[in-house]
């Protein structure tokens, strides 16, 4: 089993499952995502796309010069999306015993 994902690493790794971008549309698409709860500076999301790289659950897929500056693109590999699949079904497991746990204590509280 592997240890739960950190929500950034999570959030990147679903921005990514929508097909490849670059870096300042991960940080976009990671915003919204999380309802802009999570605010990923260049520096933060470069050193996770790094780490993501060097783990096999990204790589680079390809680049561009737009207006003088280098834009790269990643893309989410197959392990990196089977183990986003094995965090949304953990994730989704949790969720659902905290609410069957929430039903049965607002029950409780409304017999009280």
């Amino acid at each position: 089993m592997t240890a739960p994902l950190q929500e950034p690493t999570f959030l990147i790794l679903s921005a990514l499952a929508a097909g490849p971008m670059h870096g300042y549309g991960v940080i976009q698409e990671v915003s919204a995502l999380s309802a802009g709860r999570v605010t990923l500076r260049p520096g933060t999301l470069y050193g996770a796309l790094d780490r993501l790289v060097e783990q096999g659950l990204v790589v680079q897929d390809g680049e561009e010069v737009v207006d003088g500056r280098l834009r790269r693109y990643y893309r989410l590999t197959d392990p990196g999306a089977d183990l986003l699949a094995v965090e949304v079904e953990r994730m989704a497991d949790n969720a659902k015993a905290a609410a069957a746990r929430l039903r049965r204590h607002v029950r409780g509280a409304a017999t009280t």
